[in-house]
């Protein structure tokens, strides 16, 4: 058994009645639930339909997503979420970059290197040095006035401890920021690379090992162990080249707003939802969000 799950976005809330009985009735799927009216509903089906990813096509021209999984354990028990561009709107390193006049020449090593045109590691460490000289004090300045959060996030994590779930936070970027925003938005952990200073400013060097795409897949294997869980038992979600590596490895990976060379090889690509979606796919309906 398949649950097929359709989203749209919360602000437009424009999943329409017939979009969904159509797609049902199309599918021979059961019974239609709303999760959420106007914004997500899913019905089960005996079998994945060979017209999927056709009919995904068509349903992003609507704004909507279409999600198919298996029906058996798509409630998960942890969630192992990118940081930049994925809990958070900003890529962290961008916004210090453009505080220090750098910012065009590093936002577009970051979209090469996030679409995994470039190595994540070689392109971090470029970067962190163009960055050198910065005072350190930038890092808060930043984290108040530039970093905006993705609607859905405190819901989610809350939702899913709710259920006696985990919540960890692994980002390729830095621990200052990973700190923050893991505290405001309840993550039980988090991980990423560690900038260095001396004497208030910024040295543009990043502390080894680098945290990447393999450190995230660790992180992964190495959480789940000490929780006493399994990889399957994990919603990852992603947006760049560097998260692949957890999406493919969890039993849910959701590609989130992510570079169409990431989204290309998921199965789960929310484009037009936000982080709500990945409760809605769980299962939950808004009545049981936290």
């Amino acid at each position: 058994m398949f649950i097929v799950t359709l989203l749209a976005a919360p602000a437009r809330a424009d999943l329409h009645r017939t979009t969904v009985e159509s797609l049902r009735d199309a599918w021979a799927g059961g019974e239609a639930i709303w999760l959420n009216p106007g914004i997500a509903a899913e019905f089960p089906v005996a079998t994945i339909p060979a017209n999927r990813w056709e009919v995904w096509e068509g349903l992003q021209a609507l704004g909507v997503d279409l999600v198919v999984q298996p029906a058996e354990g798509r409630r998960k028990r942890m969630l192992l979420a990118d940081m930049d561009s994925t809990m958070i709107g900003q890529e962290c390193i961008d916004e210090l970059a453009d505080m220090a006049g750098v910012g065009a020449h590093v936002a577009a090593i970051t979209a090469r290197a996030m679409n995994g045109e470039l190595d994540f590691e070689t392109a971090l460490i470029e970067r962190v040095a163009l960055l050198k000289g910065l005072p350190e004090s930038v890092i808060a300045q930043v984290l108040a006035e530039r970093i905006t959060y993705t609607p859905g996030g405190r819901e989610l994590i809350a939702t899913m401890q709710g259920e006696g779930g985990y919540a960890a936070l692994v980002s390729g970027g830095f621990t200052a920021f990973s700190g923050a925003v893991a505290a405001h938005l309840g993550f039980d952990e988090h991980r990423a690379n560690t900038l260095l200073a001396e004497g208030g400013l910024l040295t543009g060097q990043v502390a080894r090992p680098i945290l990447g795409r393999e450190a995230k897949v660790a992180a992964l294997d190495d959480i789940t162990a000490r929780l006493g869980i399994t990889p399957a038992e994990v919603l990852a979600v992603g947006d760049g080249a560097n998260d692949l590596g957890m999406l493919h490895r969890a039993g849910a990976g959701v590609a989130l707003h992510a570079k169409p060379a990431v989204a290309a090889q998921c199965d789960i690509r929310i484009n037009h939802g936000d982080l709500s979606a990945l409760l809605y796919i769980q299962g939950y309906a808004v009545s049981d969000f936290a």
